[in-house]
Order: C-alpha cells, then structure tokens, then sequence
C-alpha cells in the first residue's frame, strides 16, 4: 500500500464470557489509503464490527481482550494510548456510522444538541457558531428545513433522515477516516442508495477515506475501491473491486457472488447457497475455518491453516488451492 493512514496488523481480540473464551477476531491484517474506501464483507459472526469497534477501542475490556497485534492511525499506535487521548480522536480523527441510528442517537436530547456536543468538545466553538454549524451540517447531508430542524428529537426523524443526522455527527469535525458500520441495514432500498450518494458525494468533497462494513456486496461494486473479505474472524481474500467481482480466488468468496441474485440471470436458474453454519468461535477449527462448507476442501485443509499467497500486487488469498505443490491435491 502506497500511502495508507490506517495499518492493522496481526490483530487478535477475544471475548471471555461464561461458555469460555471467544474468538472473535484472530490474526487480521489490512491497510486503508488515504482518500480511499474499503469495504469490509461477510457473514455475520466472521468479526467485521468487531474489527471496526476495535479502531476507536470501544470494545468493552472486561469481557472483551486485545490479546495481540497493532492498529496504526497517522503513524501511531491507538492501543497504546489511553482512554483520554482515544476521546481527542473519536469523533475529531476517526468518525463512526453505527449499525442503527435509533439507539445511537440519545431520545432525550434534540439533533441539534447532539452535533453541537461534538463541535463544541473537538473545536471549541461558542454556543451560536456550534448552532450555526449544525444547521449547515444538516443541509450538507440534504435534510430540508434544517434551521428548524435542529430544534427537533430524533423521533420526530424518520428512519433515513435519523441515519443523515448520524453521519452529520460523523462528520463534524471533518474526521480523516470515517468509519459506516452497515449504515443502511435498517433502511428500504430508495434510502440505501441515497445515503450511498450522499457518502460519495461528501468523500469527493472532503477526501475522507472510508471503510464500509456490510454485507451487500451491491452497495460494494458501486461504492468501494478495494474489498476485504472475512470468515470466521480472519480475512480471508483482498483486492480491487473488479479483482473480487471479476475473478475471485477463495471458495468463500465465489460462494457469496453465487448467492446473489443477478440481473443476467434466468428465470429458473436457482440461487446456490452456502451449504452449513459458520464455526464456534469459541472452538475454531485447527485447519481452513471454511473447510467444512468448502466442496474443494483437500486433506490438508482439515489440520492445517493455509497462509495468505500474493496472487497480484492488490490480491491475496488464503486458501490452499494456490500452494503450487498442491495443484490436484487429494479431495478431503
């Protein structure tokens, strides 16, 4: 990577809980550029949010462990720093859309109040420039009436306006990564592809890179610059938007393209799902987590962790398939 302003590297995060420990997040690496979007894909449980949590350090410790591992922002460490110089960046730095604006947002205090906070801790502005603020940040992500507006609870939103207040609290300060954390999960497809607008519009405008955690990759072919694919808490395949669409090398990644449903698709040709249930995390597997859903699993897969191969200068896979002394290796 070129000129990346976030560096995750072997990062490893578990959750001790009753059952025992969780892994949620074991060994992910990835880097974001400056300017550019990244998508983060897969199932639920494979530790997406989890990752993404981790950049801001909200991961409540107890029960939640960094166990080892580094995230770099601008060139320092945020696991090194303390719980004061993690709130001068949250917000001011690093913005964050969260999954669902209705219990982001506090119920008893107006949108305005809300931005306004943010303004008034990260920029020092009086009472009447933080009002001022949030009036224009209202009308940036294209809510009318935003004078009024600003005088209004979060009930008074509806589910679309609700998620533009939280992303004009995450944009604020003019963060220089901006975190959206399925942000249009909750939203019909008319507000998805309007909260989707808005978010290109503004990182053309301010270059704020963005990393988008989701599930849909419809939203990724027209949103994002590269892809990061995870599955059981690892990632498993990275590369361009037209290196995962065009060409992807893991069996999970081709069994997420397969699953969707396609415009050039026939009538009667049927969808092909995931065949089984993603592993307990609590007791990962020793060898390939996607193994026991993979209909290419080899011998080898069983009990041994693949690496990830360098299959391009922007793609890697981890997946036994590309070792070149296992080419037609034996099927499990």
């Amino acid at each position: 990577m070129s000129n990346p302003i976030l560096s995750i590297s072997d990062l490893h995060i578990s959750f001790h809980v009753r059952g025992g420990e969780v892994q949620a997040v074991r060994g992910v690496s990835l880097e974001v550029n400056r300017g550019e979007s990244v998508a983060i894909v897969g199932e639920s449980g494979s530790g997406k949010s989890v990752t993404a949590q981790s950049i801001l350090r909200l991961i409540p410790t107890p029960p939640g462990e960094f166990k080892q591992g580094s995230i770099t922002f601008k060139g320092e460490d945020l696991l090194a720093k303390t719980e004061k110089e993690m709130e001068s960046i949250r917000g001011k730095e690093i913005g964050m859309i969260f999954q669902d604006p209705m219990t982001s947002l506090n119920p008893t205090l107006t949108v305005g109040r809300q931005i306004t906070e943010v303004l008034r801790k990260h920029q020092n502005m009086s009472s009447t420039e933080a009002t001022n603020r949030a009036v224009e940040l209202l009308n940036l992500v294209g809510i009318p009436n935003a004078a009024e507006r600003v005088k209004q609870f979060p009930h008074q939103f509806s589910g679309g306006m609700r998620q533009r207040v939280m992303i004009a609290i995450a944009l604020a300060c003019n963060p220089s990564l901006l975190i959206a954390d399925e942000p249009t999960t909750a939203l019909d497809v008319t507000i998805q592809a309007q909260i989707m607008t808005l978010m290109k519009e503004l990182q053309e405008k301010t270059g704020t890179s963005i990393i988008l955690i989701t599930h849909d990759l419809g939203i990724v072919a027209d949103m994002c610059d590269r892809v990061v694919v995870m599955y059981a808490g690892k990632v498993v395949e990275t590369g361009t938007k037209q290196e995962i669409f065009k060409n992807p090398q893991h069996p999970y990644t081709r069994g997420l393209l397969r699953s969707l449903p396609r415009l050039d698709q026939k009538k009667d040709e049927p969808l092909v799902p995931i065949i089984g249930t993603p592993p307990d995390m609590s007791s990962p597997p020793k060898g390939c987590a996607f193994c026991a859903r993979c209909d290419e699993a080899m011998r080898i897969c069983v009990d041994n962790d693949p690496q990830a191969y360098v299959l391009s200068e922007t793609q890697t896979a981890k997946c036994w398939l590309h070792d070149s002394a296992l080419k037609g290796g034996e099927s499990a």
